[in-house]
C-alpha cells in the first residue's frame, strides 16, 4: 500500500498505511478562506459504536473548516474498514501517531492541531506531549473512565475542554477535578443541559469551537 498525498478537493476518502494496517481516513478542505492548519480529529469509543462519523466528531469538524482548517478524520483499528482490532486506547495512540507523521509528512507548511471526543479525547491527550500539536481541543475527555494519571497534561501551547454539564457518560465533576488539580488548567467551555453527544445543542458545540479558536487562528493562507 501506497501513501497518499495530502489531497486538494473538498472532500477525499483515503487509504494509509497504519501500524496494524489500513487506516481509512477521510480527508476535507477548508470552507472559509484558508489558513495554513490541518486538524486531526478522532472518534468516540469504538466499542460503543463511536466512528469517525459520528455527529459530534463531524460538527468539531466542519466547526475547524469553518474557522480555516483543513481536516482528518479516521477510524481506529477495527472500526469501519480500518485493520485491526481495538486495543483498549494502546493501539489506538499508534494509529493517532502514524495520522500525524502522514500530516506533518505531507503538509510541512501547516499547523498541527488535534482533537478528539470522549475515548478520542483521551487518546489525543495521551499523545499530545509526544505530538505537541499547536492547539489541542478535548471534547468530554472521560476522567474517570480511563487512566488519566498517565496523562502528561498540556503545557505551552493552548488547550480547550468542552464539556457538556448534563453529560451522563462522562462525570463532569471528574472533568472538573482532574482540571482542578493541574497546574495549568486549560480553557474551560462549561455547556450548561448538555448531553454526553450534545442532543440538539450541535450547533451550539459548533459555536464553543469557532469562538474559542478564534484567538488562536494564524494568519489566512495568502492565494498561490
Amino acid at each position: 500500500m501506497s501513501t497518499p498525498a495530502f489531497p486538494s478537493d473538498a472532500s477525499t476518502a483515503l487509504t494509509l498505511p497504519g501500524p496494524a494496517g489500513a487506516i481509512e481516513m477521510i480527508v476535507e478542505a477548508a470552507e472559509a478562506p484558508p489558513r495554513p492548519i490541518v486538524a486531526i480529529v478522532c472518534h468516540p469509543l469504538p466499542t460503543e459504536g463511536g466512528t469517525m462519523h459520528n455527529k459530534v466528531v463531524t460538527m468539531a469538524a466542519r466547526a475547524l473548516r469553518e474557522s480555516g482548517a483543513a481536516t482528518v478524520r479516521f477510524n481506529f483499528r477495527g472500526t469501519g474498514a480500518s485493520e485491526g482490532e481495538f486495543d483498549q486506547g494502546e493501539g489506538e495512540c499508534d494509529d493517532l501517531r502514524a495520522v500525524a507523521a502522514w500530516v506533518r509528512a505531507t503538509r510541512p507548511d501547516a499547523q498541527l492541531w488535534l482533537a478528539g471526543f470522549s475515548f478520542g479525547a483521551y487518546v489525543s491527550l495521551r499523545m499530545a506531549d509526544e505530538l505537541r500539536p499547536k492547539l489541542l481541543i478535548s471534547i468530554a475527555p472521560p476522567a474517570g473512565r480511563w487512566d488519566f494519571d498517565r496523562i502528561a497534561p498540556p503545557q505551552g501551547y493552548p488547550w480547550i475542554v468542552i464539556q457538556g454539564e448534563a453529560d451522563e457518560i462522562v462525570d463532569p465533576e471528574a472533568v472538573y477535578a482532574w482540571i482542578g488539580g493541574l497546574r495549568q488548567p486549560p480553557e474551560l467551555v462549561r455547556m450548561p443541559d448538555t448531553s454526553h453527544f450534545f442532543h440538539r445543542r450541535l450547533i451550539d458545540l459548533r459555536g464553543a469551537i469557532k469562538n474559542s479558536v478564534r484567538p488562536h487562528l494564524p494568519p489566512e493562507t495568502a492565494p498561490a
